[in-house]
C-alpha cells in the first residue's frame, strides 16, 4: 500500500473520532488509567434489548470473547472501542472476557476498569484456571506465545455460558474498523466448526517440523484435507458443534504429542491447524490484515495486503502501543492510535 494510500485511510478512520474525558480505571490505586468512551448507541434499525437486565442468553445478542489481562489490557481496550465505534447496533453487543486467574491486576480491578472506561457496556468476566493448560504447553520461538491465557479460546465451550451457541473470538492486538455484524453474520457451512480467513497461498509445511512430516502416522492427519493457514486470532465459533464434538480434547490431543515429540515451533496455533485446516468456513481476507506486528522474533515494520480492511491485526512480535509509546512507530501503528484510550497519569 502506498503512502498516500496509508494517509487516506488514516484520515477516514480518525476524521470522525471524538473522545469523551472523565471517569478513571482502577479506583483502587492501580496504575490503569483510561478515558471513558463515547456512549455509543443502537441505530434506529436495530432490534432492541432491555437495558436493565441484559442476559448473555438474548437472542439478539452479538457475542465477542476476548482475553483481558494486564500486560495487553491497552489492547483489549482499543479493540472493544474499535468494536463499539463502527457497529451498527453496539447495544447489542455482549463481550465476555477471559482473565487469568493469576494475573497481577485481579479480575475484580479489570472488571473496574472496563466498566470506568464503558459504563453502560454489555459484558461479563470468566477466570480462566491457568492449571487447566499449564502442564500442556511447550516451549515456543518467543516466550509470549507460552502465555496460558493464549490457550483460552480453546475452552471457550467450557468457559462460556451454555446457552451461548456462537461466538467471535478477537484476538487484543487487533482494531475492528467495519461494522462486527457482518462477520457475525457468517454463515458456516456443511457443518464446520469455525470460520476465519485463509491464506492458501503460505507455506503450510512451515508450520511444523522436519520431525512431522517425516512421521507417516502423524502427519497424515492431512491425508484426507487441503490445509491452508488461518490465523486463530480471529474466528466465527459455532460452540453447539465446539462441544458436540469435543474439540477441546481433539486440540489437547495434539498439545500432548508436542510435549513428548517436538512437532511444531509456535504455541496456541498449531493444534488449531491440526484439528480444523482444510475444514474451515473461508471468511473474506478484509476480516484479518493480519501480520502488522512484523514476525515473532525481530518484530518489523509490515504493510497491508492488497484489498479492502474490515479489521487491523497486529499479530507478531511488535505491538502498536509499545512503539508509539517508545516514539519509534510503524507508519501503519497510527491507524490503531484513534482507539487507544489510555491517559498517562
Amino acid at each position: 500500500m502506498s503512502a498516500a494510500a496509508v494517509f487516506f485511510l488514516h484520515f477516514f478512520l480518525t476524521a470522525t473520532f471524538c473522545v469523551g474525558f472523565g471517569s478513571t480505571g482502577g479506583g483502587d490505586g492501580s496504575a490503569f488509567r483510561y478515558s471513558e468512551a463515547p456512549d455509543y448507541r443502537n441505530g434506529v434499525e436495530c432490534l432492541s434489548v432491555n437495558k436493565e437486565f441484559v442476559s448473555s442468553c438474548h437472542p439478539s445478542l452479538v457475542h465477542v470473547a476476548l482475553t483481558l489481562d494486564s500486560e495487553y489490557l491497552r489492547g483489549s481496550i482499543a479493540a472493544v472501542h474499535s468494536v463499539l465505534r463502527h457497529a451498527t447496533c453496539p447495544e447489542n453487543i455482549f463481550f465476555h472476557f477471559i482473565a487469568a486467574e493469576f494475573d497481577p491486576a485481579s479480575p475484580r480491578v479489570l472488571s473496574k476498569i472496563v466498566r470506568s472506561t464503558f459504563p453502560s457496556l454489555n459484558f461479563k468476566i470468566f477466570i480462566f484456571r491457568e492449571d487447566t493448560v499449564i502442564n500442556l504447553i511447550s516451549s515456543s520461538i518467543r516466550q509470549a506465545l507460552e502465555n496460558p491465557l493464549n490457550y483460552a479460546r480453546n475452552y471457550l465451550g467450557d468457559i462460556l455460558d451454555h446457552c451461548v451457541e456462537r461466538v467471535i473470538y478477537l484476538d487484543s492486538d487487533l482494531v475492528v474498523v467495519d461494522d462486527i455484524i457482518k462477520l457475525w453474520n457468517t454463515t458456516l457451512t456443511n457443518a464446520r466448526v469455525i470460520g476465519a480467513p485463509e491464506y492458501c497461498h503460505a507455506n503450510f509445511t512451515k508450520y511444523f517440523t522436519d520431525g512431522f512430516w517425516s512421521d507417516p502416522v502423524i502427519s497424515r492427519v492431512f491425508q484426507t484435507r487441503n490445509p491452508c493457514y488461518f490465523n486463530t486470532g480471529v474466528m466465527v465459533m459455532d460452540l453447539v458443534r465446539w462441544r458436540e464434538g469435543n474439540y477441546r480434547k481433539r486440540i489437547e490431543n495434539w498439545m500432548e504429542i508436542q510435549r513428548k515429540r517436538r512437532i511444531y515451533e509456535l504455541g496456541s496455533l498449531p493444534p488449531f491447524l491440526l484439528v480444523f485446516a482444510g475444514n474451515v468456513e473461508g471468511i473474506d481476507h478484509r476480516w484479518n490484515q493480519h501480520g502488522l506486528g512484523g514476525d515473532n522474533v525481530r518484530g518489523s515494520c509490515r504493510w497491508l495486503h492488497p484489498g479492502k480492511v474490515s479489521l487491523l491485526h497486529w499479530s507478531g512480535k511488535g505491538k502498536p502501543w509499545v512503539r508509539l509509546d517508545a516514539k519509534n512507530p510503524c507508519p501503519l501503528d497510527h491507524l490503531w492510535r484513534p482507539y487507544d484510550l489510555f491517559k498517562l497519569v
